[in-house]
């Protein structure tokens, strides 16, 4: 069998520890299980990618809010965030595993995750 690789799809995913990585990529979309709605974003550098989604939840809104910082993208309350104005910019991530159960199978998943969001300096 033969395999197109493309454009993008070239890379690994990024190892598990610290990278500083620029955000290529938002994409949106509702969570599968719940319908909550998300962003997102696919971090990268030369040495790989990772893609964390971001849910427009309470719960979700701190994280949003520290990869704001992060990003230098100023939020504040009653502010409508674009997230187009995350892409091109640079973060430091900690990249790492998480594991949960899949509400839907009840099967334990593993995902590449980012976290721990920083300024690059």
């Amino acid at each position: 069998m033969k395999i197109k690789v493309e454009e993008g799809l070239d890379k690994p995913f990024l190892t598990d520890g610290r990278h500083t990585v620029e955000i290529t990529q938002i994409d949106e979309g509702t969570s599968e299980y719940k319908g909550i709605p998300y962003f997102a974003c696919r971090m990268e550098n030369e040495e790989g990618f990772v893609t964390q989604r971001f849910y427009s939840s309470p719960a979700g809104m701190p994280i949003i809010l520290n990869l704001c910082q992060a990003a230098g993208v100023k939020v504040s309350a009653d502010d409508e965030l674009d997230t187009n104005k995350l892409k091109g910019k640079q973060v430091s991530i900690e990249v790492g595993d998480y594991t949960y159960n899949d509400p839907e199978t009840g099967n334990e998943r593993t995902l590449k995750q980012a976290s721990n969001f920083e300024p690059v300096r």
